[in-house]
């Protein structure tokens, strides 16, 4: 069992607060990504966990065990941790073999050498690098010393496994490779995986749970959909999504528990049960409509209640097209499968599924009306 419990937890660097009263919850068996821009404190909360940051405030429990304290100044040891650390660096020993690095934890250990051996074999195996046994770190590729560090942390089958932008090193068709390994070692061993990154693509694909931070506080806990489908403001909203998602601006008023909202892409009625639990405020403001791009469907006919609009600019990236599209003063994105031209001026015709918009509250930024 590993469940981890961070509660209150604030760091400083001289005056500046990196970590702003943290509290998170990470189960047994997650693999939990901690996803932001550079800066917004998913490292250093890493680091906390690990030991070797220490908080100024807060608590941090390993299944139910303190392992900080900031009241009474414990901090247990990393060693007293049950996890593994694997470094964007590698951090391989040089003058090793793989077969060297990745034994040299177990023997600190002091396990019995047939126990050292089918554990080396065995992470060996799931990491797919049998055949490097005898090598040293400079005759392997990048990828290769990759696969060598994570199996070296997972031969002494942790509790934890921490992944500090363990891929970032590598090239388009390696991550690709890697994450689908990292995802068979999760589902494998059952290991809690606490994953950080600034790469939404890794977060989303190999994620149970994403924490996302911004400037130092965690903006939304959520699965890889939910945070997807609704973005909890609209910082969170602009992050997450490539292309990026349609925000234009409206207004919205509630009248007999619907929300009434008016944009460039028509009039909507929302029900009461699409709504967050964000207060909404009375009288018509202002609000931001959302929309992500592959939603965004286009016809050349006119029917039902799709929305008349002009052809900006058609961008055709491989296996989608790109078109932009614009209403009235405002400009949004439809994503296509596969290669669709469309002249430019063109009328065509776009329908949106209304269950599928998200919409703001354009002063509080934060998310009233649900996707589903």
């Amino acid at each position: 069992m590993s469940r981890i419990e961070l509660k209150h937890i604030d760091k400083f660097y001289g005056d500046n607060h990196v970590l702003r009263d943290i509290n998170l919850t990470i189960e047994d068996g997650d693999f939990m990504t901690l996803l932001g821009p550079s800066g917004c404190g998913k490292t250093t909360t890493l680091r906390v966990v690990s030991g070797l940051e220490k908080p100024q405030n807060g608590i941090m429990t390993i299944d139910g065990v303190e392992m900080i304290n900031a009241d009474t100044a414990y901090y247990a040891e990393p060693s007293k941790r049950g996890l593994n650390l694997v470094f964007q660096s590698y951090a391989l020993w040089p003058h090793m073999t793989v077969r060297e690095n990745i034994s040299f934890g177990l023997k600190i250990q002091k396990l019995p050498k047939d126990e050292i051996e089918k554990r080396l074999k065995e992470s060996l195996r799931m990491m797919r690098i049998e055949e490097y046994i005898d090598r040293y770190p400079n005759e392997l590729s990048g990828g290769q010393q990759q696969r060598v560090a994570i199996a070296r942390a997972v031969a002494s089958n942790p509790r934890l496994l921490l992944l500090d932008e363990p891929l970032s090193n590598l090239d388009a068709r390696l991550r690709i490779d890697m994450r689908s390994e990292l995802q068979r070692i999760h589902r494998e061993l059952g290991t809690t995986i606490i994953y950080v990154t600034h790469d939404q693509v890794e977060a989303l694909t190999m994620s149970t749970k994403i924490a996302l931070f911004k400037a130092g506080e965690l903006s939304q806990v959520a699965t890889p959909l939910e945070l997807y489908m609704n973005p909890v403001d609209l910082q969170a909203a602009d992050f997450i999504g490539n292309p990026r998602i349609n925000l234009l601006e409206g207004t919205a008023e509630m009248k007999n528990g619907d929300l009434h909202v008016k944009s460039e892409l028509g009039e909507h009625v929302f029900p009461k049960s699409d709504m967050t639990d964000e207060p909404i405020r009375e009288g018509v403001f202002p609000c931001v409509v959302a929309v992500r791009p592959e939603q965004v469907h286009i016809s050349t006919e006119a029917g039902g209640d799709a929305l008349a609009v002009k052809v900006y600019a058609n961008q055709f990236a491989g296996s989608e097209t790109l078109v932009s599209l614009r209403a009235g003063e405002s400009d949004f994105l439809s994503k296509q499968i596969g290669l669709t031209y469309y002249e430019m001026d063109r009328t065509v015709y776009v329908h949106i599924p209304p269950e599928k918009i998200n919409v703001y509250d354009a002063e509080s930024t934060r998310l009233i009306k649900r996707a589903h």
